[in-house]
Parts: C-alpha cells; structure tokens; sequence
C-alpha cells in the first residue's frame, strides 16, 4: 500500500500513539508509516477484549464463590492458563492446579506466593487480593 493508503481508523490507540506499518513512499520503496489503526484490527481486538472479560469476570464469581483462589483471578487478567504459569513458577501443572483451591493457597509458603508474585510483577500483598467487581476502565489497563 502507498503511504497515502495507511489506514487513520481511530480504535484503541490514543492521539499521541500510533502504530508503525510499512508503505510504499513516491520512488517505491519501503518505509515507516504511522497509522492510528485499522479498522479490521480494531473490531478483532475489541473481540479479544470481550473474550478477556469474560474469563476475568468467571474468575472473580468462581472466587467470590470459595471455587478458586485469587491466583484465578491473576491468571485470568494476565491471560495465563495452568500449563504457561506452571512453566514461569517452575512448579508442575498439577501444583498449580492445587494451588488454585482457595484453602491449599491460603496455606501457601511466603516463598511459594513470592514466585508468583514476580511472575505477575506484582507484590505477595496483590496477590492474594482481588477486585469485589471490574468496570470497563480496568480492561484497557491490563
């Protein structure tokens, strides 16, 4: 596509941030266009933030419920499942499994919650909390 092509759909990105793509410039060669988005692309990740959402928010009913553990929660909203999480932690699938029962995690050992509080950047304290709901805003800052 020639640079005068490079899709301006407004989604997701902000005014000061745009994406890099590759275009065709007046002598034909490639170079580096900004675009601010795509519309194609913007439907697709607004559907993957649904997706997203719903599995957040199952997360938080299968807690509030006594189902899981907070570690639910956290994996949901860093898009983890047991197999990737089990890799990060250096813990097998079915310990991390184990781990996602509300009574095993609460008797977990500080230094069991502190691999995964560094996998998910955060502290042991946030990981063994979690929100009572989630509003919009808080998909958009995962």
């Amino acid at each position: 596509m020639k640079i005068s092509e490079v899709p301006q759909d407004q989604g997701m990105m902000t005014d000061d941030v745009h994406e890099v793509c590759y275009a065709l410039d007046k002598d034909g060669r490639y170079v580096l266009a900004a675009s601010s988005g795509w519309e194609p692309k913007n439907i697709t990740n607004d559907q993957a933030w649904e997706v997203i959402e719903k599995q957040v928010t199952k997360a938080l009913k299968d807690i509030h419920a006594g189902k899981q553990s907070p570690l639910a929660f956290h994996m949901a909203k860093n898009q983890m499942n047991i197999s990737l999480l089990s890799k990060y932690v250096r813990f097998s699938r079915w310990q991390v499994r184990r781990h996602l029962k509300p009574a095993v995690f609460k008797r977990l050992k500080p230094d069991i919650l502190e691999r995964y509080a560094d996998v998910f950047e955060i502290t042991v304290k946030q990981l063994q909390e979690y929100p009572e709901n989630i509003d919009q805003r808080f998909y958009r800052n995962l």
